[in-house]
């Protein structure tokens, strides 16, 4: 089943083409990572995808549906999730509360449960700006979570991270991955290499490749966008 489809999705700022007409399908179930050089269009695509960044041309489509003129929290209540890749918690409020908040509901047992995935669940009363900057990470995976959503979208979620947080990460997402699609932008390939069933590479905003891990670290194109050689 296709959770997420995108039909020549393009992104123009002024002369400059950030995404140019992309196709991108995204089956149920499973990790997909999307990677690709610094100003890739990685970041703009998913925005557009979430809502959050107006198209220029082209469509999204979700569960089948044509969501290209719908805005961000309408998206969100068809089962969209997005977590930022500027760590975007209220840091004045509990983690409750921002669970709460992402949830819709007070419902403290749910939102336990949901902070007990990223193993938060007995700072459940601790306010969430004096957590780590990697325990803040997590607070905010699980306020995707919380949504219970079709699709959840990581925007370089282990940046910032120390290696044992990364590790804790991993294992966090792969147990995710059973319940939710999730779509993976990430630079660190040795997460991408391990985590991924399917990636996408974007270079100068279109599809360079797709493929399975061990296609794409075969891919002669793919190699030479990230040596910043020029491709043939």
């Amino acid at each position: 089943m296709t959770v997420l489809e995108t039909k020549n999705l393009t992104r123009h700022f002024g002369g400059l083409t950030a995404v140019d007409a992309v196709d991108f399908t995204l089956q149920k179930g499973g990790i997909h990572a999307l990677i690709g050089p610094n100003g890739a269009g990685k970041s703009t695509f998913v925005g557009m995808v979430s809502g959050r960044i107006p198209a220029s041309a082209g469509e999204v489509w979700f569960n089948g549906r044509d969501i290209s003129g719908w805005p961000a929290h309408k998206r969100m209540r068809l089962g969209m999730a997005y977590t930022f890749q500027i760590t975007a918690i209220y840091a004045r409020l509990s983690l409750f509360e921002n669970i709460a908040l992402a949830q819709g509901t007070r419902d403290r047992a749910a939102a336990t449960k949901a902070l007990a995935r990223v193993a938060l669940a007995d700072r459940i009363d601790q306010v969430a700006g004096d957590l780590s900057y990697g325990h803040q990470r997590l607070l905010e995976i699980a306020m995707g979570v919380a949504q219970a959503p079709r699709l959840l979208i990581l925007d370089e979620p282990t940046q910032g991270l120390s290696e044992s947080e990364i590790a804790g990460f991993n294992t966090l997402i792969r147990s995710l991955a059973g319940d939710t699609t999730i779509l993976l932008i990430e630079h660190n390939m040795d997460v991408v290499m391990s985590l991924a069933d399917e990636i996408t590479v974007l270079q100068r905003g279109a599809v360079l490749a797709t493929g399975t891990p061990d296609e794409i670290s075969a891919n002669r194109h793919v190699q030479d966008a990230y040596l910043g050689r020029e491709t043939c």
